[in-house]
């Protein structure tokens, strides 16, 4: 299947690891020309090669925490002077700490929203002008399963995860008339080293290990195993596609059939 994406120009936030590489790979095989962005450390120019070499695609970085929303926007506007266009926005940025209510202080209550949506609207707002002028864009929100089914031990990214989700639909209507979709994607639990880590942190708190916390979230999944990045990858390079053009305002889960909702 030709997803008509050969030349498209994709921004990818937090892309230097995890879902957010898998994505960027995914786009970049499909003929895709990059800019990412992460963190200003050695993953990101590693990435950057990593992906020119897998893939052949036109890549650079742009070193960004987009939990400072100068420094998101300044990604997003650099790739701009660079590529003189965008086609396509995923809007990624890991999630916050695993934590319980009492837990949490303002300050950390503040970055979630910094992190997850505060930088989603920023990055947007400087894209939406440009897709709205070519008549033609793809936004796309790296969420998570939680905004479908709260996962405990995360309550700071299932509140602040609902806003995305929330944003996201009401804009999707304002831009469907200039054809461009806003879509959520909701990854359920997915091997990545943020969802080792988590692991890691629950094992600390029950006293058991990964290995059996990993066991246990097998155990609630009917497909008895977690995802890959390479499926979750599969997902949005879809919806970045010429073929997905008339889904818009979804919030889509891939998670073997963990949530157990019927909607």
């Amino acid at each position: 299947m030709d997803l008509g994406l050969k030349g498209k120009v994709a921004f990818v936030a937090g892309a230097s690891q995890g879902l957010g590489k898998a994505v960027a790979m995914e786009l970049g095989r499909e003929g895709a020309r990059l800019a990412i962005c992460a963190l200003d450390d050695p993953e990101l120019p590693r990435a950057v090669e990593e992906i020119k070499g897998q893939t052949g695609a036109e890549v650079i970085g742009i070193p960004a925490d987009v939990s400072r929303p100068e420094e998101a926007r300044d990604f997003v506007r650099k790739a701009l002077e660079y590529y003189g266009t965008v086609d396509i926005l995923v809007n990624n940025a890991g999630g916050p700490p695993s934590k319980q209510f009492l837990e949490i202080d303002d300050d950390l209550w503040e970055f979630g929203f910094r992190l997850n949506l505060l930088s989603t609207i920023v990055m947007t707002r400087e894209v939406v002008p440009v897709m709205k002028e070519k008549r033609w864009g793809r936004i796309i929100n790296m969420t998570s399963i939680s905004v479908k089914q709260p996962i405990d031990g995360l309550i700071l990214s299932n509140t602040i995860r609902m806003g995305v989700v929330g944003f996201a639909k009401s804009l999707s209507n304002e831009l469907a008339p200039y054809n461009v979709t806003v879509n959520n994607v909701c990854p359920g639990y997915t091997l990545t080293d943020r969802v080792r880590n988590l692991a890691k942190v629950t094992a600390e708190k029950e006293g058991t290990t990964p290995e059996e916390v990993i066991k246990r979230w097998e155990a609630q999944i009917p497909m008895g195993r977690l995802g890959t990045p390479e499926e979750f990858a599969a997902l949005v390079t879809f919806l970045a596609s010429e073929r997905a053009g008339y889904i818009t305002g979804a919030s889509i889960h891939i998670d073997g059939g963990y949530y157990k909702g019927v909607m």
